[in-house]
């Protein structure tokens, strides 16, 4: 089973404690081991350099020495002439090497100064057992600090993972409470750290898709308001065509309905095409000659200037009888113009009525899916052409009072080269 993130941040901190403690102890004893060799090693070279002196004056009778410091002398050939200490000996191959200069020797339970004087070869040793007792007494005294702070730094550390993954573990708890029935937000409050950073994020995200999910629903029953009647109206007169086959009215009105739905269907198709990215086909196109067209289509009024963009002529021309069918249906033909401009950078249609305008209570949300201006309509004309807009690197922007709307459409000129 593996573990979890606490136990591994445990193990991870009681690891890093251990190599710390270790190394601090270590670190301490060699220091104090250092010290007391050095301390002796100071002592000897000073006793043999004070020594090498009063040979070389002939006062070697007057020879004082630190305590705890023996002195040897032997011939040039090796031959112990005074031994204070037989196991403090030295061997002849080490005897050789002596020079004017004392130099300090390390041998098993003793240390030695060797400096060569008139006399002879002196020595002055001094034993290591006292440094070796004081080490021995330190070990013990460092490992049984370890075998102390070691179980009292693992407690610290258990409560410093504990206090630390705590705010992740009740964060992690909330989320997993979390469903597609259940998409409040996490009631946690933590400081903008990672962990406040991350919450946050999970937040949002849930709203996100509280927001889509009350999207899709709305959607589904705007979806259904929309087909209801229209089916309503067409089996009412498939029933009449049922009972009177000549019933010529009849069959034209239930025809006009299901072209109705058709349209309605279809702007639905285009819609959920938009939101993943409509599949274009670009060409070099002249914005002024579309204007034209859709504007003679509908019997509106015209005017502008050539304006090249690179766009899909099929869509962009149905984003222009979408704008201008919904103007038509607020102020009548003609009450509606069209016109097409540069500015700048930007190829700007503009659609224009004269009719009662939009309340401003609707207007920044003129171009969600079946909002329903004042003309009435399926409420997804706008926001199809919006979509296409966008699908081509373009905005649409609306403005309106009583008298005038104004339904503004920037796209990217063409560039020169």
């Amino acid at each position: 089973m593996p573990l979890s993130f606490r136990g591994r941040l445990f193990l991870a901190f009681s690891l890093l404690w251990s190599l710390f403690l270790g190394g601090a102890l270590y670190l301490a004893g060699r220091g104090v081991e250092g010290a007391l060799r050095g301390h002796l090693e100071a002592t000897l070279l000073q006793d043999a350099k004070r020594a090498a002196e009063a040979y070389e004056k002939g006062r070697a009778g007057l020879l004082l020495t630190t305590g705890g410091v023996y002195l040897h002398l032997y011939a040039e050939d090796g031959r112990p002439l005074v031994l204070t200490r037989e196991d403090h000996r030295l061997e002849g191959e080490v005897l050789k090497g002596a020079g004017r200069a004392p130099r300090v020797l390390w041998r098993r339970g003793f240390a030695a100064a060797l400096v060569r004087t008139p006399l002879g070869l002196l020595a002055l040793t001094a034993d290591t057992a006292p440094i070796e007792t004081a080490l021995g007494a330190l070990r013990r005294a460092l490992l049984e600090a370890f075998f102390l702070l070691f179980p009292l730094g693992v407690v610290l550390v258990y409560l410093t993972a504990h206090l630390a993954t705590r705010p992740l573990e009740v964060a992690a708890r909330e989320i997993a409470q979390r469903s597609p029935k259940r998409l409040e937000p996490v009631p946690l409050t933590l400081p903008k750290d990672e962990f406040g950073r991350m919450v946050e994020a999970v937040n949002a995200l849930l709203a996100a898709l509280k927001e889509a999910k009350e999207r899709e629903r709305a959607f589904l029953a705007e979806v259904s308001h929309e087909l209801r009647t229209p089916l309503t109206v067409l089996l009412g007169h498939l029933d009449r065509l049922r009972r009177n086959p000549e019933d010529r009215e009849g069959l034209a009105v239930a025809r006009a309905t299901a072209e109705r739905m058709r349209r309605l269907v279809e702007d639905l198709l285009d819609l959920a095409r938009g939101e993943v990215g409509f599949a274009l086909n670009p060409h070099i196109l002249d914005l002024k000659a579309l204007g034209e067209e859709a504007s003679r289509e509908q019997g509106v009024a015209f005017q502008g200037e050539e304006a090249e963009v690179l766009g899909d002529p099929d869509r962009l021309l149905q984003m222009l009888r979408n704008l201008i069918a919904n103007a038509v249906r607020a102020a009548g033909k003609e009450g509606v113009r069209v016109r097409v401009r540069r500015e700048a950078s930007w190829a700007l249609l503009e659609v224009e009525d004269q009719g009662p305008g939009i309340p401003e209570d609707l207007l920044p949300h003129l171009f969600q899916r079946f909002r329903q201006g004042p003309g009435g309509g399926t409420g997804l004309g706008l926001a199809v052409a919006q979509a296409i807009a966008r699908a081509h690197g373009g905005e649409i922007e609306a403005e309106s009072a009583p008298g005038r709307t104004v339904f503004r459409v920037r796209l990217p000129l063409l560039e020169e080269d």
